[in-house]
């Protein structure tokens, strides 16, 4: 049986790292606190996966990105995934020099089909992620400015037929409350898929991903609240997870 994953997932917007909290950015701190806070070289045992999300408005800047990624991942042993803003093959190379394994791709799904299927063609299924973010039963694109008019498990199945390796379920609704994910809607996408899912959206503890890890059909769960897991708090949850007979790897330092 596979081993199930939790990632943390971190969102870069304008030199700063975020918070978000109803799919709102909350600026916390620059890439200095980061470090004093989480040590990732540290607790990268608590890991299986990081993400880290580049979520600038005012043009997302990959040359600028790519910088704090190199430094962010210096170390780092775990596999590491980046997205935002990537529209070119050159933006890809560039994320990939810089440290990502995979990348993570959103509105590009829905607005450059062809670019993805290069991009897919190039790197291979398994560097890339496709990321959704949804309410109420519907996609939503451009840090979700945009709704797709179609129904969630039609735009799941049209992106997982782009040929990507993962997808990224992201509930805009239950995002940064720290009151647990949507298995409402989890549950029914999670049945039919045919591919890798990771869930995000809502995790506030470690029972929150304890009870992700148990829905039939996710492969991992992903976490982006930086206050709740804070210091000793991602390595006590993997703790709690593995004592409570969760699948996940026990990794040994």
């Amino acid at each position: 049986m596979l081993r199930k994953r939790i990632i943390f997932t971190l969102i870069y917007e304008d030199g700063k790292f975020n918070q978000s909290r109803n799919f709102r950015l909350q600026k916390v701190g620059n890439i200095n606190w980061l470090e004093k806070n989480y040590k990732f070289r540290d607790i990268a045992f608590s890991l299986d996966e990081l993400i880290v999300l580049n979520a600038s408005k005012n043009g997302k800047n990959i040359e600028d990105f790519s910088k704090v990624l190199e430094k962010l991942v210096k170390d780092v042993f775990i596999p590491v995934a980046a997205g935002g803003g990537i529209k070119s093959l050159e933006d890809a190379e560039l994320l990939f020099n810089s440290g990502a394994d995979k990348l993570v791709l959103n509105s590009a799904l829905y607005e450059n089909k062809v670019f993805v299927e290069k991009l897919i063609k190039k790197y291979g299924s398994q560097s890339i992620i496709g990321s959704i973010d949804y309410k109420l039963n519907c996609a939503y694109i451009n840090n979700g400015l945009n709704k797709i008019n179609k129904p969630l498990k039609e735009y799941i199945n049209y992106i997982v037929s782009l040929g990507v390796g993962e997808i990224y379920l992201n509930s805009i609704e239950n995002d940064g409350t720290g009151f647990g994910y949507d298995f409402g809607t989890i549950k029914e996408v999670a049945k039919d898929i045919t591919i890798p899912l990771i869930i995000a959206g809502g995790a506030g503890n470690a029972s929150h991903l304890q009870s992700g890890l148990d829905v039939h059909g996710v492969n991992a769960v992903a976490t982006a609240n930086l206050f709740n897991f804070i210091g000793d708090g991602l390595p006590s949850a993997r703790s709690g997870i593995i004592s409570n007979n969760g699948n996940i790897a026990q990794w040994k330092w």
